[in-house]
């Protein structure tokens, strides 16, 4: 039903929508010239800005390239390969492969957001390798989970203000998750997510005989292993030694017990890479067998180290300008106390175009919405997950977070975000609903 929709705008994309490397030159450009026309900067420190917030996320470009490499380590392991293809064996048709994948990525990403992006991915190859689906429509709905994460185990912002001695303590005090992620309105949110979007992803799928699909050929063979060398020398015999590789892994595997259920200590990014990197160096047993794996997943990596910079210094630019808060202050002037969970939804969701992060974005944000929210009388909860929820919902067609999905998949941004756009129309309109009446 929805492919009659989709198709013009498929190809509209398809045209137009460059690289995710031109769509952030270009964003810069725009950021700058906005910077140096509505702010009090002026051109030079706009540029000064951008250069000096240029490599502020090399820490977070590292933990991304690990999320994606050590989480297809973990599923090109023999046992998680069954695991995947076990699971995908349920999906005799390609409506039922693309409910499967909807809820799976979206459970995954209510877990974590990085556990998300990478399982969504891969159960997306798995399910292509067994059955006959459009394989765009497939990964776009891997990747729609993602809408989930910041109403999650690992949002960022009902998690900060939850955090004893936050930045807005002084203003707000300490909000539970009881209060936000366990909430009545955002379990609606998450439940009408679950129900919605797999609907909308099966009714995204064009007829059969229109089906783009992928060779199943080139999905075997990116998954096969390098050859390994004979073993001729020490050195060699001890790269597909097992003893070495098992015992780092159960090492690991003793840290990450201790850390959960000893330190009760939960679930965040380098938890999820030690998690996906540990069981990765234990099931592949040798060295070299990881090794091999290492070089395949590598391949995808490089959107992330070259875009990542360029983020950094548009983020830059919009905090230092104060461009990020002229845009969330103009929202909360034309608000009341039962629309503002609405204007803060959507100012987040532009906002986020120029800022893709979520912890970011809310140390923006907070000092605007936070005393309009208590002046105003309005539910400081609510308003709190309207940020939250509009920063995950423009990431629909942010091909930031996309890339690592696209790098596994072994897609372009423009393959998949003609179908992203209409989820992005549909679940949008459920969220400002939810948020402003329920």
């Amino acid at each position: 039903m929805l492919y009659r929709i989709t198709r013009p705008l498929t190809h509209l994309v398809e045209r137009y929508l460059p690289d995710p490397y031109v769509f952030v030159l270009i964003l810069t450009l725009i950021v700058l010239t906005l910077a140096s026309t509505v702010t009090p900067f002026t051109p030079i420190d706009a540029i000064n800005a951008w250069g000096q917030g240029f490599w502020t996320l090399l820490t977070f470009s590292m933990q991304m390239l690990l999320i994606l490499v050590s989480g297809y380590m973990l599923a090109s392991t023999p046992i998680c390969i069954a695991v995947l293809d076990k699971l995908a064996q349920q999906a005799k048709t390609p409506a039922l492969a693309i409910t499967l994948i909807s809820l799976v990525s979206m459970l995954a990403s209510w877990i974590n957001w990085g556990f998300g992006l990478v399982i969504g991915a891969l159960f997306a190859k798995a399910l292509a390798k067994r059955i006959d689906v459009d394989y765009r429509v497939l990964v776009a709905s891997a990747y729609s989970g993602f809408i989930v994460w910041h109403g999650g185990l690992s949002g960022s912002v009902p998690l900060t203000i939850a955090t004893p001695n936050h930045f807005a303590t002084q203003t707000i005090g300490l909000i539970t998750t009881t209060d936000t992620l366990f909430a009545p309105f955002n379990l609606i949110l998450l439940g009408a997510m679950l129900i919605i979007l797999p609907v909308v992803n099966v009714l995204l799928l064009p007829p059969n005989s229109k089906h783009v699909l992928i060779d199943k050929a080139k999905l075997q063979e990116s998954d096969k292993p390098l050859p390994n060398t004979l073993l001729n020398t020490p050195a060699q015999k001890l790269e597909q030694n097992t003893w070495l590789g098992i015992s780092i892994g159960l090492l690991g595997c003793i840290y990450l017990v201790s850390y959960f259920f000893i330190q009760n200590k939960g679930l965040n990014l380098n938890s999820v890479i030690s998690v996906f990197l540990f069981l990765a160096i234990l099931l592949h047993k040798t060295p070299a067998n990881l090794l091999n794996s290492l070089q395949n997943a590598i391949q995808g990596g490089a959107g992330i180290i070259i875009q990542f910079p360029f983020y950094a210094g548009i983020m830059a630019i919009m905090i230092d300008s104060g461009l990020a808060q002229q845009i969330s202050s103009a929202f909360v002037k034309i608000s009341t106390a039962e629309s503002l969970p609405f204007w803060s939804f959507i100012s987040a969701g532009l906002v986020n175009i120029f800022i893709p992060s979520g912890g970011g974005q809310w140390a923006i944000q907070a000092p605007v919405v936070l005393p309009a929210a208590m002046e105003l009388g309005a539910d400081l909860p609510r308003v709190a997950m309207a940020v939250a929820w509009g920063d995950a919902w423009t990431n629909l067609i942010q091909p930031f977070w996309a890339l690592p999905v696209l790098a596994i998949a072994g897609l372009k941004a423009k393959d998949i975000m003609g179908f992203c756009f209409i989820q992005l129309l549909v679940s949008g309109c459920i969220i400002a609903v939810i948020l402003t009446w329920l």
